[in-house]
């Protein structure tokens, strides 16, 4: 094997390790972050702090940043649904449901992926193994929150309520990865646009801050504050910049993979850490919602107009 190419392959299993740990430990830092800073809030500074230094990044480097009014509406549009609708949901259920709990729901966001993408692009006809990948994870979402819908008392009611959320939270982060892809524009780079997206999504979050929450009684812990800063670093930085460059370097099919593998560190990580319970629904649960995503990720996609891979999650906690 030639120098390059063994200096390539080690560059692919670091990317990969970066995204598969870093993206599966932000559902714990979202979880003890909000602990001590209220969600909105603590997703308005994550995200202003990550997008702006991203900004300053791209003029100093050269790349373009000054973009047509249109072009930056549909990149507030698109990082207001995943940034707010997908993570701030996911920030606000992590104060009633479990961290491991609240990643297994989220990981059935490639399965919105398929339905959405041929609704709204019309590229893509679901496949028969796609639709058995659908209800099994469906199946396996009842499995999981079986508990709570069982459950008589009123924090069984809250968690369910809050998991039944997440669901509609990784819906946003679907239709705002899709409608990414409809308003793809070659004329925008990919790094700058992203930073924008983040950008947006941290000045929408202090809107709603400001609107809904009490900012002016905030526990500023040592805690606190580093959970929230392993957040911008680790979750926004590291491993969003080695999901980028996997993009560019490996199949999306293999890229894919991180959305049943961040689930694992999660729960791992949320049972070690937190004392978090892991109970039977949950192993069973997390086997087959797993399984439903590894058949919609690997089934083949039936293609009508373009040829375009089908499109996969960047990991709501991500």
């Amino acid at each position: 094997m030639a120098r390059e190419q063994r200096q390539h392959r080690w560059m692919v299993i670091l990317a990969f390790g970066l995204v598969y740990l870093f993206w599966g430990s932000t559902y714990l830092g979202i979880r003890i972050a909000v602990e001590h800073i209220p969600p909105a809030l603590m997703c308005a500074i994550r995200f202003t702090i990550a997008g702006t230094l991203m900004l300053a990044y791209c003029a100093l480097s050269g790349r373009r940043i000054a973009y047509a009014s249109t072009q930056l509406m549909h990149l507030a549009v698109v990082g207001t649904l995943l940034l707010m609708g997908g993570n701030l949901t996911l920030s606000y259920a992590e104060q009633i449901v479990p961290s491991g709990l609240a990643a297994l729901v989220v990981s059935s966001t490639p399965l919105w992926f398929l339905v959405l993408d041929s609704m709204l692009l019309g590229h893509h006809r679901i496949a028969f193994r796609g639709k058995i990948g659908l209800a099994l994870g469906i199946a396996g979402i009842v499995v999981l929150l079986w508990p709570k819908l069982t459950a008589p008392g009123s924090v069984g009611g809250r968690e369910l309520a809050w998991s039944l959320a997440l669901i509609g939270g990784s819906f946003s982060w679907a239709l705002g990865s899709v409608l990414s892809k409809r308003w793809q524009s070659h004329d925008v780079d990919p790094f700058s646009g992203i930073a924008w997206q983040i950008t947006f999504a941290g000045l929408a979050n202090f809107i709603f801050a400001l609107s809904f929450e009490d900012v002016r009684n905030v526990d500023w812990t040592v805690r606190g504050i580093g959970a929230v800063l392993y957040l911008v670093v680790c979750g926004s930085w590291i491993g969003y910049t080695a999901y980028i460059w996997l993009l560019r370097h490996v199949p999306t099919s293999k890229v894919s993979t991180y959305a049943y593998v961040n689930p694992v560190v999660a729960v791992f990580l949320g049972w070690l850490i937190e004392h978090e319970r892991v109970d039977a629904y949950i192993l069973a649960g997390s086997a087959v919602v797993v399984a439903s995503v590894v058949l919609v990720t690997s089934a083949k996609v039936n293609k009508t107009t373009v040829t375009e891979e089908l499109p996969t999650a960047e990991a709501a906690g991500g």
